[in-house]
């Protein structure tokens, strides 16, 4: 690794101009210049193996190569890069194969809806359109849940921190226990199904439910099928809409292309972004069912809705799931990481650590203070890049490309198990 002074001085041109906000830069202090598949290097040719895909953005890796190669020829051949939304090649292209590669084979009917290109855009929109469609204003959200960033979406988002940086009241919101809040013997469905039922509670019948079935930020907590499928027999008894935000947990993450499909479910309105875009470019989905799609022309709208390099990577990346080969292969890969995890917390049992996470999302919470921050650190140091999540930070997650290969998490994993033995000086 570079010395200290060379690398204070390439870091200054961010430090010098660059806001206070910035935050990966500061557990991750190099100049990054170069990525492929699940590597990237440093401009000094330092080389990281990556267990934070972009924070769920990267899916299929760093500069896939037959995305790069179909996004290098639209760009060549002066496709249309922009264009709101407007009618394009790209985008029909790419609603025609979502359409027949993954809402036909599951049985699902949705209209798709191009909302601004991020994931808080995309709630943003189902939240206003649930309140558009019942004429009612709350929404009920779950604890330690994350949403996005924008005034909406952190009105239901859980993290105090984030919480208090809106600036200003966030309200038309109730945040219920998500599944074991209260531990493992409490059906947290009763405590929300109890307090719609008793015209006493306080709590107004609400336009939506919203949830994630894999809390990525929030600490990994993955809701179990049956509370999801008690979640929407409520939803479908009081006429409430279910959102299911799958910005992080969806696109394969978990194992399956949507988070809830092994549940069975059927959301009113599906949030996707990160991932759907196949290469890291911004893009982002509401799905909606046909019977709520009641906007008005323009009534929700973005510039950057019409992001036609987008279409262009997404439609190639939805080759992935023409079979169920690649859910096998997620599955496969992702019991590799909990069995790895289950191992360290059996032999380190100083991490007082417990395993959580599904497919390529996992992670093992600790119960000492800031260990979890200090292990990637030193993973940092030694070459993997990896982040903590839930509400403390006490989370290290390890969320690798889900095309990553197993020699690569084989060496990540060993670099894990050291800063783990560097922090508990073993």
């Amino acid at each position: 690794m570079q010395g200290l002074t060379e690398l204070k001085s390439q870091l200054s041109v961010f430090e010098d101009h660059e806001s206070e906000v910035r935050s990966y830069i500061r557990s991750f202090p190099v100049t990054f210049g170069k990525a492929k598949g699940s590597i990237m290097w440093d401009i000094n040719g330092n080389e990281y193996i990556d267990f934070f895909a972009g924070a769920g953005a990267l899916n299929y890796g760093h500069n896939h190569p037959v995305m790069k190669e179909k996004l290098l020829s639209y760009i060549a051949e002066d496709g249309i890069s922009h264009s709101l939304d407007m009618g394009t090649d790209a985008k029909a292209e790419f609603l025609k194969r979502f359409d027949k590669v993954i809402l036909k084979p599951r049985d699902l009917d949705y209209k798709v809806m191009f909302p601004g290109p991020t994931g808080t855009n995309t709630v943003e929109s189902a939240l206003k359109l649930a309140r558009k469609v019942t004429g009612r204003e709350l929404v009920i959200s779950f604890t330690n849940a994350f949403h996005g960033m924008t005034i909406g979406a952190l009105s239901i988002t859980g993290n105090s921190f984030k919480r208090h940086g809106a600036g200003i009241p966030l309200q038309n919101s109730v945040a219920m226990p998500f599944d074991r809040y209260l531990g493992n013997d409490v059906n947290t469905v009763d405590y929300l199904d109890r307090f719609l039922e008793d015209s006493g509670s306080g709590v107004a019948l609400p336009a939506a439910i919203i949830l994630e079935t894999v809390q990525g930020e929030g600490g990994l907590n993955v809701a179990n099928s049956e509370w999801l499928s008690q979640i929407e027999a409520i939803c479908r008894r009081w006429d409430i809409l279910l959102i299911v935000d799958d910005v992080q947990a969806g696109c394969g993450r978990t194992g399956s292309f949507f988070s809830f499909e092994e549940s069975g479910i059927k959301p009113d309105i599906v949030c996707l972004s990160k991932s759907i875009s196949g290469y890291g470019l911004p893009m982002a989905l509401t799905l909606i069912k046909p019977e709520y799609d009641i906007w008005g022309p323009g009534e929700h709208n973005g510039t950057f809705r019409g992001n036609n390099l987008a279409f262009i990577t997404a439609a190639e990346a939805l080759s992935y799931w023409e079979t169920d080969e690649f859910s096998k292969d997620i599955e496969e890969k992702g019991n590799l990481v909990g069995s790895f995890l289950e191992r360290l917390a059996n032999e380190y049992p100083e991490l007082e650590g417990e395993v959580r996470g599904k497919g390529l999302m996992r992670g093992i919470a600790s119960g000492v203070d800031g260990l979890a921050d200090k292990i990637c650190q030193q993973a940092f140091k030694r070459g993997v890049i990896m982040e903590t999540s839930g509400p403390n930070s006490e989370v290290f997650k390890i969320m690798p490309a889900l095309t990553i290969e197993c020699d690569e998490l084989s060496r990540g994993f060993a670099i894990v198990e050291e800063s783990v033995k560097a922090c508990l000086n073993k």
